[in-house]
């Protein structure tokens, strides 16, 4: 079943944080995954507000998934669950920062990270 991003005010985010967001014209903020014991960066998706209530009340990343116009819970069907132990909003209110816990590889393509098969090199 295929969702469209929640417009602002439109979802239970507690409105005083969604009042602080600055979404882009999708309405929708970059959430970078950080392991939280290692400060290991693991991943990017996008959240709107609807996808931030959720993760913020479960405890479980969730994401809006820009290619297949849905939402997803990481790890529901990998098994690489990211377990959420906090989650920050950076200085311009536009970035979020989430620590979890996470098992398994954070990379859809079974890497432990989005960021360590193309390191490019510096001049």
């Amino acid at each position: 079943m295929s969702t469209t991003p929640a417009v602002p005010g439109s979802t239970a985010l507690a409105p005083g944080i969604a009042a602080r967001l600055k979404r882009t014209a999708d309405g929708l903020l970059p959430a970078i995954a950080q392991q939280y014991d290692t400060g290991e960066v693991l991943m990017l998706g996008w959240m709107d507000d609807e996808a931030l209530h959720r993760t913020l009340t479960t405890g479980r990343c969730t994401y809006w998934s820009r290619s297949r116009q849905e939402y997803w819970v990481k790890g529901d069907t990998s098994g690489h669950v990211q377990r959420v132990t906090s989650v920050a909003l950076d200085c311009d209110g536009d970035t979020l920062l989430v620590k979890v816990d996470q098992s398994g590889a954070a990379c859809h393509t079974g890497d432990r990270t989005c960021f360590d098969a193309d390191v490019l090199p510096l001049a």
